[in-house]
């Protein structure tokens, strides 16, 4: 049956995708996983046609090769299916789902049970760091700890001796409750071995989270929310 309905993920037509190869993504979505003969079928298009967009989609990352599959007599037919790069592109609601779980706890009691959580995920994270900080003082180590932020989708970096983290991976979860904030700022803390202060605050309007060693004359840190 043909996909004549609209693209409802608005993700694939921001992210530039031409008409057809929106369709043959969301017929690959709802089929699993297709031969090339069966998402021409689907999308009543010529084989050509949808090999030229399988290659294509194949090149960026999007479409992969999921083993084979035989109808009738003849040589099996390669079976396509999207990849998690692509699987991406479609609606997800978990960080609105866990910010609506957040502030139910938050409002039923159940704080103490969410700042445990944070503060164990935390020191979690601290433990797989500890053997990549080993060994690495002031420029070295800062540099490091901006690295392993960075991979966890913070966009860190060092800027003057000030570690700048332009993104916040849990903004929904933040939006509704402010103990993510002290957890990481914990454990920022814990990786570089020393206290710090924050000068930008991205829940205030700043353009960053940004952190900088703390005066040793005595100074305090900006208070955590």
């Amino acid at each position: 049956m043909s996909a004549t309905g609209p693209t409802s993920p608005t993700m694939l037509a921001e992210a530039g995708f031409g008409h057809s190869r929106r369709r043959l993504l969301e017929s690959l979505k709802r089929l699993g996983a297709a031969t090339l003969l069966a998402a021409a079928a689907d999308l009543e298009l010529s084989r050509e046609t949808v090999r030229e967009h399988i290659n294509a989609l194949a090149a960026e990352g999007l479409v992969a090769r999921a083993g084979t599959r035989r109808h009738g007599p003849g040589r099996p037919q390669v079976v396509y299916r999207l990849t998690e790069r692509a699987e991406a592109l479609f609606p997800r609601r978990e960080g609105e789902v866990l910010a609506e779980l957040a502030g139910y706890l938050t409002t039923h009691g159940g704080e103490p049970v969410l700042r445990r959580f944070f503060a164990e995920r935390a020191e979690h994270r601290l433990g797989r760091a500890r053997a990549r900080l080993a060994g690495l003082r002031g420029r070295k180590r800062l540099e490091e700890v901006a690295r392993i932020l960075s991979e966890e989708g913070y966009m860190a970096e060092v800027v003057n001796g000030t570690l700048r983290l332009a993104h916040c991976p849990l903004r929904d979860v933040v939006a509704v409750t402010h103990l993510p904030c002290r957890a990481e700022l914990a454990l920022v803390e814990s990786l570089l071995e020393r206290p710090l202060e924050r000068t930008d605050y991205l829940p205030d309007g700043g353009a960053a989270c940004s952190y900088r060693p703390r005066n040793r004359s005595g100074g305090k840190a900006t208070k955590s929310p």
